[in-house]
């Protein structure tokens, strides 16, 4: 055995284990977990602890994978809407310039950490603040189910567009041009039906992980070669197979790895400066701004014809401030531009953003059905089409989510009961899917608090099945249906045990237990075929 492996080991085994610790804790009290991996950093530093041989090494790989992953989900068709491209241009211009003007203007009279700063290294700053967290966002979409909603898909779509902006800065950052062996690169572009064909054969298991990590690193590599910066690869990479059907599998393949590597990011954050009380106190400052960037992206998506709801749910979502935000300002510690306790004032700051955004996302919907005429003065009378309220027709039986267990729900109900039932889902994509098909499916989302008060004006619906794709978009499906007091029959689908009861004291009259149940219906399919 290399008893210098050991060595490196046991000497990283205190930032591991600790951020494992601080990281439950967070999760415990509701915060991402990522809160627990910066205060990590912030007390290890504080003790004097060394980060050992293996932290460096994870930064910098979980940064590849987070541009990596983003290059994968870029999508088109989403970031060609005036309501992403303009909206995040417009954001970043008008954060720049008002919060640009502010940290200048502090650093014109002098104020401590800010005096060193000129009209330049003032709106870099403005710009690294300007930013929103793509792992944030991402865990609280995917925690209630709404990756696929309307205001899931703009929120995801600025995200990208903002890290695009990112992505450029850090190309540019290097100051050096690219050598004559980068115009190779572009090989890359006839090189994508290759690529695509590896990964339409590789499988579903390691091989797809692997094959991810192969693009992602090899990408980095070539255009380091290049004379080009290396993340900017990684993010290529991802884009040359983001239209591939198998690009999303392999998203949430690496997803896990991309959390695991960019923990050593976090930390090292922690642990790259001295946390003085004039860094907490500059920190705890920057966190009601987040609330000048709230307001600012609410005004923009209403005055871009989006309903009031869907922009508020995702204004909330990009209510906080951004690891990519950090990445940015690491550069600019790294070229000596500016000092490096501006990293731990947005840490902080970043840190605190996240224990705001939290608790407000998790009642989003209650904040919009609380102050629902306050939120509809800004909304634009003319909406976008895929932003509209519905009708269901004279329907009877309404079931909620169609994916696999909702098709195969619909069509079961439709054979017994014919044309009497109507089918809803919040992914358009689903929705035309099944429209092609012939079927009454239409675009809702039942956590809506403006569809169900809709509805209950003249309605038929007796029976609501819902399918929805986690037990908290269930629940708050169900939270919605007894504000209205719904007369009707309720039934949700569970896939655990412990969801069977939480889902009947939320209100559903009775719960299906998807694995028990299918393997019930298993076997009495084969008794009855015996």
């Amino acid at each position: 055995m290399d008893f210098e492996w050991v060595a490196i080991a046991l000497g990283d085994v205190s930032w591991v284990s600790l951020a494992f610790f601080l990281g439950l804790m967070a999760r415990l009290i509701g915060l991402p977990p990522l809160v627990g991996f910066l205060a990590t950093g912030f007390l290890l530093n504080y003790l004097g602890v060394a980060s050992g041989e293996m932290l460096p090494k994870f930064a910098d790989l979980g940064i590849t994978l987070l541009l990596f992953t983003v290059g994968l989900k870029l999508n088109p068709k989403v970031l060609l809407r005036p309501q992403v491209w303009s909206v995040t241009a417009l954001h970043i211009l008008i954060i720049i310039f008002l919060f640009g003007a502010a940290i200048f203007g502090l650093a014109v009279m002098g104020a401590s950490l800010f005096s060193g700063l000129d009209l330049k290294l003032s709106l870099m700053l403005a710009f690294t603040l300007s930013f929103s967290s793509t792992v944030f966002v991402v865990k609280t979409l995917e925690k209630k189910g709404e990756m696929k909603s309307l205001h899931g898909r703009i929120a995801i779509g600025i995200l990208i567009m903002q890290d695009l902006a990112a992505v450029i800065f850090l190309a540019a950052s290097t100051g050096v041009l690219p050598s004559p062996l980068a115009l190779l690169l572009f090989l890359l572009i006839p090189l994508r039906p290759l690529l695509h064909y590896l990964l339409r054969k590789i499988g579903h298991g390691e091989l797809l992980i692997l094959y991810g990590m192969v693009l992602a690193l090899g990408g980095a590599e070539l255009f380091e070669l290049g004379g080009v910066k290396d993340d900017l690869g990684a993010l290529i990479m991802g884009v040359l197979i983001s239209t591939h059907p198998k690009s999303k599998e392999m998203a949430k393949s690496m997803l896990g790895f991309k959390d695991l590597f960019l923990v050593g990011f976090f930390l090292s954050i922690g642990m790259s400066g001295h946390l003085s009380l004039e860094a907490l106190i500059i920190g705890l400052l920057l966190v009601p701004f987040v609330f000048v960037k709230s307001a600012l992206f609410f005004a923009l998506l209403t005055r871009f014809k989006l309903r009031a709801r869907t922009a508020l749910l995702a204004t909330l979502s990009l209510s906080n401030y951004s690891e990519f935000g950090l990445i940015v300002a690491a550069i600019g510690v790294t070229n000596g531009w500016m000092d490096g306790e501006w990293l731990v004032v947005i840490a902080i700051a970043l840190s605190l953003s996240f224990v705001i955004a939290a608790p407000l996302n998790s009642i989003d919907d209650r904040i919009y059905r609380h102050f629902r005429g306050f939120w509809m003065r800004f909304q634009c009378k003319k909406r976008l089409p895929d932003d509209i309220l519905i009708d269901t027709f004279g329907a009877t039986i309404a079931v909620f989510g169609m994916g696999r267990v909702g098709s195969g729900a619909f069509n079961k109900m439709r054979e017994l009961h014919g044309d009497t039932v109507v089918g809803f889902d919040f992914d358009a994509e689903v929705v035309k899917r099944h429209q092609a098909m012939e079927r009454h499916v239409l675009h809702g989302d039942p956590s809506d608090a403006d569809f169900w008060e809709n509805l209950v004006q003249d309605h038929r619906i007796e029976l609501v099945m819902l399918a929805l794709p986690n037990l908290e978009a269930n629940r708050d499906a169900l939270e919605q249906l007894l504000k209205i007091s719904f007369p009707g029959r309720i039934t949700a689908t569970a896939r655990f045990p412990d969801e069977v009861e939480k889902l009947r004291q939320s209100g559903a009259s009775a719960v299906f237990n998807i694995y028990t149940e299918a393997g019930a219906g298993f076997a009495e399919h084969v008794e009855a075929n015996n």
